[in-house]
């Protein structure tokens, strides 16, 4: 079984960035036009049906734990309407059986640019990062250009963006990979590296940054988690989130991009409590305080 966040990242490594699309003075999710029909694009209008991993955390999971578990709640009371799920794991396969048989109606947490949905506008921006000990030196590197990681063993999931950097960089001498494919029943990778990281077996971790943020946060003592975006060699390792919609849904699509615009504030507050390094775009943090203001 292919690890579902793993998923994520092999789309990611194929992403190709688009503009954000930024709405201007758009109605209420809930007003919309006279005539429109969600009952032709939905499997129900009256139930937010979401297609998700049943063990994805940080992400989702059946006991409505991640990070998207809860920001569907927050669409579904926006949207009044009732929430459920159609769960099957993120590997090969979970477009065609989910969202394209019409078993639910969107999938949260979706890179933008990926040509197998039609994605809504981005809700977030966020990078692969680096994590390490505080006061461990580390933990001011903003690159892994930074002439500090040479000769230090630095954790990796094998196949994913930031490896290229690395490579070219001359840190996979040392470096310690992590299976990108796993049984997520029992096991997890980011986990893995963060056990490793901690007990003092790696000096540094480079994990997609809601998995850094999240595992970063439960560790004791806590981690610091440092985006990578400031690379000037290798893939660019910062990308938008947004929702995936089928094709022809172009009503629900506005319908998402409106209340993704009016709960911005609501959003940035789950996605900062959960620890996810969220990014302006002009690459500066996003902190609990600037979360609270509306975009």
């Amino acid at each position: 079984m292919m690890n579902a966040a793993s998923r994520r990242w092999l789309l990611i490594s194929f992403v190709v960035l688009a503009t954000t699309l930024i709405g201007q003075d758009r109605p209420k999710a809930q007003q919309m036009p006279e005539g429109t029909d969600l009952s032709i694009e939905l499997v129900d209008p009256k139930v937010l049906r979401v297609c998700a991993d049943p063990r994805n955390m940080p992400f989702s999971n059946e006991k409505g734990e991640g990070i998207e578990n809860k920001l569907a709640e927050l669409f579904a009371a926006k949207l009044q309407k009732r929430l459920d799920y159609m769960y099957f794991p993120q590997a090969t396969g979970f477009v065609k059986m989910t969202l394209g048989a019409h078993r639910c109606d969107v999938i949260m947490g979706f890179p933008q640019g990926d040509d197998l949905v039609q994605g809504t506008n981005p809700y977030y921006r966020t990078a692969y990062a680096l994590v390490a000990k505080q006061g461990s030196g580390l933990d001011d590197v903003a690159t892994l250009e930074d002439a500090r990681l040479k000769g230090k063993r630095i954790g990796i999931v094998a196949g994913t963006p930031p490896a290229t950097n690395m490579a070219i960089n001359g840190l996979m001498m040392n470096a310690k990979p992590y299976p990108l494919m796993i049984d997520t029943r029992i096991d997890s990778s980011a986990m893995a590296m963060i056990n490793d990281l901690t007990s003092g077996q790696i000096d540094a971790a480079v994990l997609w940054g809601p998995m850094a943020g999240y595992y970063a946060k439960q560790a004791n003592p806590p981690l610091h988690v440092m985006p990578l975006v400031k690379e000037t060699s290798g893939p660019k390792l910062v990308f938008r989130i947004g929702m995936g919609v089928r094709p022809a849904d172009q009503n629900w699509k506005r319908m998402l991009n409106r209340l993704i615009q009016e709960n911005q504030p609501a959003i940035n507050k789950i996605l900062i409590d959960f620890g996810v390094p969220l990014l302006d775009e002009s690459d500066r943090p996003i902190t609990a305080e600037t979360a609270a203001k509306q975009p």
